[in-house]
Order: C-alpha cells, then sequence, then structure tokens
C-alpha cells in the first residue's frame, strides 16, 4: 500500500501562501496602513472584512509565534472586526490614538510594567 503523500503547499510569487498571510497580517501593526485600506475602500467590502475575520487563526499560539509584533498586530485584527473601528480608523486622530497607544504599551514593556 502506498503511502499518502501531504501534497506540496501551493506557491505565489515564490511563497506560500502563509508567507504571504503573514506578511500580510504584520502590516495591520501598522495603524497609517489600517488608515490606508480604509482610504482605499478595502475595509467597506464584505468580501475583505471576511477575509480579515479569516486571519484570526493568528491568534492561536502554533501561528502567532511567527508574528513580528504580535500585541500590535492581534490587536488589530480584533478591532477591525468591529464596523464602528472599520469607520473611524480614516479619521487620523484614530490613527493617533493607536500609534499612542502602542508608544505607551512598548514603554511599560521596557520598564517592566504590563
Amino acid at each position: 500500500m502506498a503511502s499518502a503523500q501531504k501534497p506540496a503547499p501551493e506557491i505565489f510569487g515564490g511563497h506560500t501562501r502563509f508567507e504571504l498571510e503573514l506578511e500580510f497580517v504584520q502590516c495591520m501593526a501598522n495603524p497609517w496602513y489600517l488608515n490606508h485600506l480604509a482610504a482605499q475602500k478595502y475595509l467597506d467590502s464584505p468580501d475583505f472584512v471576511a477575509y480579515l475575520g479569516y486571519l484570526q487563526y493568528f491568534a492561536q499560539p502554533q501561528y502567532a509565534k511567527y508574528l513580528t509584533h504580535p500585541g500590535p498586530t492581534l490587536r488589530a485584527l480584533q478591532l477591525l472586526q468591529q464596523e464602528q473601528f472599520r469607520k473611524e480608523i480614516i479619521m487620523p486622530d484614530t490613527v493617533g490614538r493607536m500609534i499612542e497607544e502602542g508608544i505607551r504599551a512598548s514603554a511599560g514593556d521596557r520598564h517592566g510594567r504590563p
């Protein structure tokens, strides 16, 4: 009996789907990138919002370990599930608040504070 072979992962431009999704999801840590997605109307697309929901698998430990900045990345993915946030991220004030929160969180990490 021949053993079943696992199919080779599909390659897109020299990268696996996982590698492409990892690169894309890590962009979510940048509030200005979220603003860009909103300005380009991606966040208005039900299909794109569904894709963001699919990317929630990165919150699982076996995938989160690959994230360079897991805190901000996963927080952004979580926020993007909220319609109100998707509407507000187009505003520079919202971007600024996210940046400030990230700076405070980073400063707390460096000083051993939560």
